[in-house]
């Protein structure tokens, strides 16, 4: 699995280049502004509402001497503790609300890869890819909170905390990598075959989504560039495997059994 997370990095070198050869950026412009918009919101309830949540954890502490300390330490918790739950929401929401936009890219670099080549893949609307990137990332939200809660609260114990917070950052990885694989995989697998695919390339998606949420913590820039280039590489890794495994022939794809129709 470590050899497919370098690979599912290594995939992000070149992806400028590929966007600018196939002038992919016009497609880039309202998945842009859904990701500003989102992050924006996502840092300001963070600003806002932290001391509201650091009093709360504050209450905790019942006695007085140390109390302005814990006060103090109770409001930087809140923040933390609002902004990885906000990083968490702004993936998915974004994901989501973005589908209709990236699945044409990941559509065009598909082509580009695969050249002339004839291979099954259902064509699916607007509307359809939507439902498909929704669908997707509420489960992936829903999977991720039932790990990630626990593991937040784990993070502030001395010790055991640093391996809390090294698996925050893999799952987190792990499931924004999985979105950014399903806009290739939509054409493809079904809802349920999809899932088993990531499963059986969960390597790609980690390296996918190490540098996705790695790039998030560059402030403005990461919101604007993040969505467009882990999208390129995902597509770029995942048609490779569709290709290499014999995937792209429905006859020969193992997950197309119980395939979901348009």
């Amino acid at each position: 699995m470590f050899k497919n997370i370098i690979s599912g990095i290594k995939a992000y070198f070149g992806t400028f280049k590929l966007i600018s050869k196939l002038g992919l950026w016009k497609y880039f412009a309202i998945p842009i502004l859904i990701s500003l918009v989102t992050g924006l919101c996502f840092v300001a309830i963070a600003y806002f509402f932290s001391d509201n949540l650091g009093a709360l954890i504050a209450r905790i502490w019942v006695w007085k001497w140390g109390s302005e300390t814990f006060a103090t330490i109770s409001t930087v918790i809140g923040f933390v503790f609002i902004l990885v739950i906000g990083l968490l929401l702004y993936k998915h929401i974004v994901m989501a609300l973005s589908a209709p936009f990236m699945s044409p890219v990941s559509e065009k670099i598909e082509k580009h890869l695969l050249g002339e080549t004839i291979h099954i893949h259902r064509n699916t609307s607007f509307s359809q890819q939507l439902s498909r990137g929704i669908r997707i990332n509420v489960r992936n939200l829903f999977k991720e909170l039932l790990f990630m809660i626990p593991l937040i609260i784990l993070s502030f114990i001395p010790v055991v905390g640093i391996i809390a917070t090294v698996l925050i950052f893999l799952i987190q990885a792990y499931y924004v990598g999985f979105g950014n694989m399903d806009y290739t995989m939509e054409r493809h697998f079904g809802y349920k075959e999809s899932i088993l695919f990531v499963r059986k390339n969960r390597g790609i998606a980690i390296g996918n989504g190490i540098v996705f949420v790695l790039m998030l913590f560059v402030p403005v820039i990461g919101f604007i560039i993040t969505l467009p280039i882990s999208v390129v590489a995902a597509s770029t890794e995942t048609v490779k495997i569709l290709k290499e495994k014999g995937y792209l022939q429905g006859f020969q794809n193992p997950y197309l059994q119980g395939f979901e129709k348009p």
